[in-house]
């Protein structure tokens, strides 16, 4: 009984914790059948959330809306953690709201967007070995997978 109790006070409140939109994306869930108009919104940490909105057209403002502020919450990220290891790390994402005005964010994220194309298309070019190591699969497949993602 006592362990069903700490599990409950955790979900209060975690229900209770804001929900931290900085480096987040909203998109429209097309994969998402069971009901109607369900966006899911990418957090900074990557977890998901499924959203439901009453008409398609608010589901829209919505998805505009949260990355709107997503973009002017957003910092440039720091650089991911050197480590003696050569594995994929991703970049560190600030809390911090950016304190640069909107065009000075707009030219960050076209040249992050533009960094991050030329390092996947690089990224591509040198897959792993089909019979290599399971880690070195992972790593690359990691790396596709943000490098996607951003």
């Amino acid at each position: 009984r006592e362990e069903e109790e700490e599990e409950e006070e955790g979900e209060r409140r975690e229900a209770e914790e804001p929900l931290g939109v900085h480096h987040a994306l909203a998109q429209r869930a097309s994969e998402y059948t069971k009901r109607p108009n369900v966006f899911r919104l990418r957090t900074a940490d990557w977890r998901l959330f499924l959203f439901q909105a009453p008409t398609p057209q608010e589901m829209s403002s919505w998805i505009s809306r949260l990355n709107l502020v997503a973009a002017l919450f957003s910092s440039p990220p720091f650089p991911a953690a050197v480590g003696s290891q050569r594995r994929f790390v991703r970049p560190i994402l600030p809390a911090a709201p950016s304190r640069s005005p909107p065009e000075e964010q707009r030219r960050c994220h076209r040249a992050w967007m533009e960094r991050a194309e030329r390092e996947l298309e690089e990224h591509r070019r040198h897959l792993p070995e089909k019979r290599g190591r399971a880690r070195h699969l992972e790593e690359h497949r990691l790396k596709e997978e943000y490098l996607l993602y951003e």
